[in-house]
């Protein structure tokens, strides 16, 4: 008589799968080797698959040998769709929810899914794996204590400027998605509002063949990407670094001038102080003066 190993007994059993429950599937963002056993067992096991965009998914799904019911779901027909769904889950359907990749409602459609489901009473189940974001921000080199996901900037230059002058002062870290087409702009109004001294770290096609992971500061990553177009292409994310704290800042800034103010004018100690910073102009001007006279 053979005796069930434990191993055994975890690739015999049913998948964890309940009627009526709302499953958040997270899928590979490049890397199909990423998905995981369960998400594996989930989707070929729902009743159906919502996916943002079905033709997508579908080759996902086919290497992966799984024949369950697709399902358009995306912000062009959530309001039509939401109702739906709802009322299969109601019913008793089990329904899985994936975005184009990574995991479903970070920057994807999805949430007013989820948050009808649970003013309905239905489970929501998160089916955890790949995320750009914290995949990114774990590669990054910058302090992962505290951070916030800020998304995508707007598109248009002047509520992009508005959006990052609101996070100017932000000591967090903070990550957003930013589309290759507009890398370069993006850059140059993070440039003008958060200094070229500020942080950050590069990331794009994560986990894919043209994997790039590269930190510096602002001022020499806008020029890096400048002379290299391949890294004007794909997926990309940036993790940029929180402002410093201001009595550290003012610190930082009391040293530079105290060194250069030794050797130079006041007006050249205060430009070069500037660009260092990215301090404003008639601040360090202030403070050059103040420090001279002491």
């Amino acid at each position: 008589m053979s005796v069930e190993s434990p191993a055994d007994k975890q690739n015999n059993r049913e998948p964890d799968v309940t009627p009526g429950s709302l499953y958040l599937v997270a899928t590979p963002i490049g890397n199909l080797a990423d998905i995981t056993q369960r998400a594996v067992e989930v989707l070929g096991t729902v009743d159906m698959i919502a996916a943002e965009d079905t033709r997508h998914s579908q080759r996902l799904l086919s290497h992966l040998g799984i024949r369950s019911k697709l399902l358009a779901y995306h912000e062009h027909n959530e309001d039509r769709m939401t109702p739906r769904l709802l009322d299969d889950l109601l019913a008793g359907s089990s329904i899985a929810l994936i975005s184009d990749a990574g995991t479903p409602l970070i920057s994807d459609p999805g949430y007013r899914l989820v948050s009808q489901a649970h003013d309905r009473g239905v489970t929501v189940v998160p089916v955890p794996g790949v995320c750009a974001a914290i995949a990114a921000l774990s590669a990054a080199g910058l302090a992962t204590d505290s951070f916030t996901f800020e998304g995508f900037p707007p598109a248009k230059q002047g509520a992009r400027l508005h959006y990052l002058e609101r996070l100017a002062t932000q000591q967090r870290t903070m990550i957003f998605y930013v589309s290759c087409h507009r890398i370069i702009e993006t850059l140059k109004d993070m440039l003008a509002v958060f200094g070229g001294t500020r942080r950050l770290a590069f990331a794009r096609e994560l986990t894919k063949t043209f994997e790039t992971i590269k930190r510096a500061e602002l001022s020499e990553l806008i020029e890096w990407v400048e002379n290299d177009e391949n890294q004007r292409k794909g997926e990309i994310v940036l993790i940029v670094e929180g402002k410093v704290d201001d009595a550290k800042d003012a610190g930082q800034v009391d040293h530079y001038l105290t060194v250069l103010l030794s050797e130079l004018p006041v007006k050249q100690a205060v430009k070069l102080v500037v660009k260092m910073t990215g301090e404003n102009k008639n601040d360090i001007y202030k403070r050059a003066l103040e420090l001279k006279g002491a």
